[in-house]
């Protein structure tokens, strides 16, 4: 996927401005910098949920506004940070919806080989006939991914995924981030306010400040005192833990 000169306005104001990159397949690339940096609306133009102004969005060879939503739904899934779900289901019914764009309503017997996997890998096995007002916070976006993997794409989206979740949680899920591209083959593209998680579980970071881009490059390339200073502002101290630079702000 390749993105070039992406621009986007509201109200008179560019917050997409100019935007150009390259994202690297099979691997974790995450979004980071301010508030109103530019991040979700970015995201929101990558996987078609809005509308750019000008530029362009190359998936695999072709602009993604000319791909039919169904095929473009099997190679690409997003999960934005609404996602509260009204209906009562079961975590079971939820990750069915994953197979949607392949078998419609008609599971065939291969989809429900598909979802039983899903289930298993996301270990939802206990909990796939419980509503899902009936979990917690942290079961709940398992069940969320399981649907994607359901679903089976190359590339996923994912908008803040930690939102909303206690350190255990929030933890766990950039674990499960690290798996789907290790373990399933994925390319991850993911928004994060959480340096210290973009920063551990990362393999390469798109920095933004005011609607352009900062900084793009590998973890190390990116996460420096200096390069976090300039986009956020503040004084950083950075840490090494296990290798890797861990951002500590103050």
């Amino acid at each position: 996927m390749h993105v070039s000169d992406l621009t986007k306005q509201y109200d008179g104001k560019r917050v997409v401005d100019g935007v150009s990159f390259s994202i690297p397949k099979g691997k974790v690339l995450s979004l980071i910098g301010p508030n109103g940096a530019g991040k979700s609306t970015v995201m929101g133009m990558l996987s078609r949920l809005i509308a750019r102004d000008s530029g362009l969005v190359d998936f695999a060879g072709r602009d993604i506004a000319q791909w039919k939503s169904k095929e473009l739904a099997k190679r690409l899934a997003i999960l934005t940070q609404s996602n509260h779900i009204e209906m009562k289901l079961t975590v079971r019914e939820l990750v069915t919806f994953g197979r949607f764009p392949y078998s419609g309503s008609r599971v065939t017997q291969e989809d429900q080989a598909i979802i039983d996997q899903a289930i298993a890998y996301m270990e939802l096995e206990d909990f796939q006939d419980r509503f899902l007002d009936e979990l917690s916070g942290g079961q709940r976006q398992r069940a969320m991914i399981a649907m994607v993997i359901a679903q089976d794409t190359e590339y996923v989206l994912l908008d803040e995924p930690t939102n909303n979740l206690d350190i255990y949680h929030a933890t766990n899920m950039m674990k499960i981030v690290r798996r789907l591209c290790d373990e399933l083959g994925k390319t991850v593209i993911l928004v994060l306010h959480e340096i210290n998680y973009a920063a551990f579980y990362s393999d390469y970071i798109c920095a933004f400040v005011d609607g352009k881009i900062a900084q793009f490059g590998t973890v190390k390339e990116v996460i420096t005192r200096e390069n976090l200073a300039r986009i956020y502002h503040v004084d950083f101290e950075i840490l090494e833990i296990q290798g890797k630079p861990l951002s500590i702000y103050y």
